[in-house]
């Protein structure tokens, strides 16, 4: 089973996280990358608000997503919402199956989780971590990882 941990991440939380989970599963690492500028202040509010209006942006992804069995993706929580970022990659890309983590300093993730399962379908699994706990949630992220692994795909 191959398997890609796919990411956005403004201020490097998320892509903590998809370290800690990417080794577990032995699995490839993808950063999606925002082409709009999001430092600073202004870039979390304009980023917060495209959020809520649930805007696409222009991203830059180095795998193919459709070569792998499982994708997992990763996003900050935005507004209560996906970001601009992982809606355009999941949009984008017809993922064979998929399974989601979110860091959020807010705990509103759930509303986060039915966005990204109507781009992408119902996850095998989903993981929402605090944006202060990512290094004291390693029960959790096995967690995780094991049901992705012991999913049986089709």
């Amino acid at each position: 089973m191959k398997i890609l941990v796919a990411s956005y991440s403004r201020t490097g939380k998320t892509k903590k996280l998809a370290g800690k989970i990417a080794p577990v599963l032995s699995a490839d690492t993808d950063e999606i990358i925002d082409k709009k500028k999001r430092k600073g202040v202004l870039g979390f509010i304009i980023g917060g608000f495209d959020a809520l209006k649930e805007k696409l942006t222009d991203i830059e992804i180095s795998e193919n997503p459709a070569d792998y069995d499982i994708v997992v993706i990763g996003t900050p929580v935005w507004a209560g919402n996906v970001t601009p970022a992982v809606r355009r990659y999941l949009t984008d890309n017809k993922l064979k199956s998929a399974a989601f983590f979110a860091t959020s300093g807010s705990g509103r993730e759930d509303k986060t989780f039915v966005s990204m399962a109507k781009l992408a379908g119902t996850p095998l699994a989903s993981l929402s971590v605090s944006a202060r706990n990512i290094d004291s949630s390693p029960e959790e992220i096995e967690e995780f990882c094991s049901v992705i692994k012991n999913s049986q795909i089709t």
